[in-house]
C-alpha cells in the first residue's frame, strides 16, 4: 500500500492545480491523510469549519483524486486532531459520567441554560428607518433562516442606537418558530464563566465546570454575544470564544455578535477573531434622524398609556434636543410624564423644557463620549485616534494620551479597565498612572492646565 504521507502530497498537488492558491491555503495547506483503510479516507484539518466547507464544496475533487491515485472508490472522513488524539478515550470518557451513587454533587451537569431573552424586545415594537432598515431586514433574514443565511451576523454602531433591541429581536423570534436552543449573553458575561473554568469543586477538580460550560455554549442552536469589544485584553478568553466560534460555525450553528464599531476597527482583539467575524455579513446602525426619533418617542408615549395629551409641538422640541440616543429618548418620555403628574399641570412646551433641561443638556454634549474626548485630543495636538490607542510611546503621542484618559476619566462615567480598553487594551494600572500623572501637573503648570480647560470647553 502506498505511503499516506507520500499519497496525500500527490493529491495535494493535484489539487493545487485545480483551485486558486488563496482558496488552496485556506482548505487544505493544514490538512493531513491519517488514515486509509477499508475504502474510508480519514483526514485531519484543523478547525471544525473546515468539515463541512470541505465536504460541500470539494468532495468531488477530493473522491476524483483518490481514484486517480489509488483506483478506488473511497469515502472521506473528516477529523481535527484532538478527535483523533482522543479517540482511544472515547469509551471511558462516556462511562465516565453514567456512574450511580456518587456522592460527588455535581451541580453543572444537565443544568437548565437560561436563554436570557427579554421578551419585550420584538421585531413588532422596533421601529423602523432609514438609519436602521437594512440592520433590521438583515436580522429579520437571520432569524427566519438561522444558520443558513448571514453566518455571522455582525452588527455595530454606537450605544443606544438599538443593537441590543435587534439581537433580543432574532432570539426571541427563533424561540417562538422553532425549537432551537437560543443563549444571549454579553462579552462580561462570557468572561466571567470562562474565568469559572478554573474553579476547583469538592474533589479538586474543575472537569464539572467544563462540562457546564460547554454545554452552555457549544450545546446550542444560536449564541448572541453583545459588546464584544470588552474582550479586549482578556487574552485566554479570546482564545476560548476562537473555539467556541469554529464548534459553533464549524456545525451550521448561528453566530450573532454586536459591538460598538466594526470589525475592522477592533484592534483590541486578535486578528483571526477579527477575521471571521467578516465571514458573512456585517451591518451597522447609524443614529435616527428626526422622523425616526418622532416615531420613537409616539411609540413610547403610546405604550406608556398615558392619559394625558402631548402636543406635537412637545415632540418635536424632543426629538430636535435630546440626541440619538434612543434610551436617552425613551427615558425622557418617562421624565416628562412623571414632572407632570407630580408638579399636577398639563404637559405643554414650557413645562417640557423645564421637567427636560438635564436631558436637553445631555443630548448636546453627546454624554462626553469617550470617542469625541479622543478625537478632539487628536486633533487639538495633530495627531491621529489610531495614535492615542497604539503602543507608541514618544512623547508627542504618550502625553496626549495621558490627557485624553484624565478627561475620559472627568468627564465620563467610565471605569477605568473601559477607558484601558477604549484606547488598544492599556490596562486599568495604566490608566490610573496617566490620570494621576496629568493631575499633578496641571497643579503646577498653569499652561497645561489653560490647555485642559482649553479642551474641556471644546468637549462640551
Amino acid at each position: 500500500m502506498m505511503d499516506t504521507s507520500v499519497l496525500w502530497s500527490q493529491i495535494l498537488n493535484k489539487i493545487k492545480t485545480e483551485i486558486n492558491s488563496l482558496s488552496f491555503q485556506t482548505w487544505f495547506e493544514e490538512t493531513e491523510l491519517y488514515d486509509l483503510n477499508n475504502g474510508v479516507a480519514k483526514i485531519i484539518v484543523p478547525y471544525a469549519i473546515h468539515k463541512n466547507h470541505i465536504l460541500n464544496n470539494y468532495n468531488d475533487i477530493l473522491k476524483n483524486c483518490f481514484l486517480e491515485f489509488t483506483g478506488n472508490n473511497v469515502e472521506l472522513e473528516l477529523f481535527l486532531k484532538e478527535d483523533i488524539i482522543e479517540e482511544n478515550n472515547t469509551e471511558s470518557n462516556n462511562i465516565e459520567p453514567k456512574v450511580e451513587n456518587s456522592n460527588t454533587n455535581n451541580i453543572y451537569n444537565n443544568a437548565y441554560i437560561n436563554s436570557n431573552l427579554n421578551s419585550k424586545y420584538t421585531f413588532d415594537n422596533f421601529i423602523v428607518g432609514n438609519s436602521n432598515k437594512f440592520a433590521h431586514a438583515a436580522a429579520l433574514a437571520v432569524a427566519e433562516n438561522p444558520g443558513k443565511t448571514y453566518n455571522p451576523l455582525f452588527i455595530y454602531g454606537n450605544s443606544g442606537l438599538g443593537k441590543t433591541h435587534l439581537m433580543h429581536a432574532i432570539g426571541n423570534y427563533i424561540d417562538k418558530h422553532s425549537d432551537k436552543k437560543v443563549l444571549y449573553v454579553t462579552s462580561e458575561q462570557f468572561v466571567s464563566d470562562f474565568i469559572g473554568i478554573n474553579k476547583k469543586d469538592e474533589n479538586g477538580t474543575n472537569f464539572s465546570y467544563v462540562d457546564f460550560f460547554k454545554q452552555k455554549y457549544r450545546n446550542i442552536d444560536v449564541l448572541i454575544i453583545d459588546d464584544i469589544q470588552y474582550l479586549g485584553g482578556a487574552t485566554e478568553t479570546q482564545k476560548e470564544f476562537f473555539h467556541t466560534f469554529n464548534t459553533l460555525y464549524g456545525d451550521n450553528k448561528q453566530i450573532i455578535i454586536s459591538s460598538d464599531r466594526s470589525p475592522d476597527d477592533l484592534k483590541i482583539l486578535e486578528d483571526r477573531l477579527r477575521t471571521r467575524f467578516c465571514w458573512g455579513l456585517s451591518v451597522d446602525i447609524f443614529p435616527p434622524d428626526f422622523e425616526l426619533r418622532v416615531a420613537i418617542l409616539k411609540k413610547r408615549i403610546a405604550g406608556e398609556a398615558i392619559n394625558k395629551y402631548i402636543p406635537d409641538s412637545v415632540i418635536e422640541y424632543m426629538a430636535s434636543n435630546l440626541g440619538s440616543d434612543i434610551r436617552m429618548l425613551e427615558g425622557a418620555v418617562t421624565r416628562l410624564v412623571a414632572y407632570s403628574t407630580i408638579m399636577g399641570s398639563e404637559i405643554d412646551l414650557n413645562l417640557a423644557i423645564e421637567a427636560l433641561k438635564d436631558y436637553i443638556n445631555k443630548g448636546i454634549s453627546e454624554k462626553n463620549d469617550v470617542n469625541k474626548i479622543q478625537k478632539v485630543v487628536a486633533e487639538y495636538f495633530q495627531i491621529s485616534t489610531d495614535d492615542l490607542k497604539s503602543k507608541k510611546r514618544n512623547s508627542n503621542i504618550s502625553f496626549p494620551r495621558q490627557i485624553a484618559m484624565y478627561l475620559c476619566r472627568k468627564l465620563t462615567d467610565e471605569s477605568f479597565p473601559k477607558i484601558g480598553i477604549e484606547f488598544g487594551g492599556k490596562d486599568h494600572s495604566t490608566v490610573m498612572h496617566s490620570c494621576e500623572k496629568i493631575e499633578r501637573e496641571i497643579s503646577v503648570n498653569k499652561d497645561l492646565a489653560d490647555t485642559i480647560k482649553k479642551l474641556e470647553n471644546e468637549i462640551k
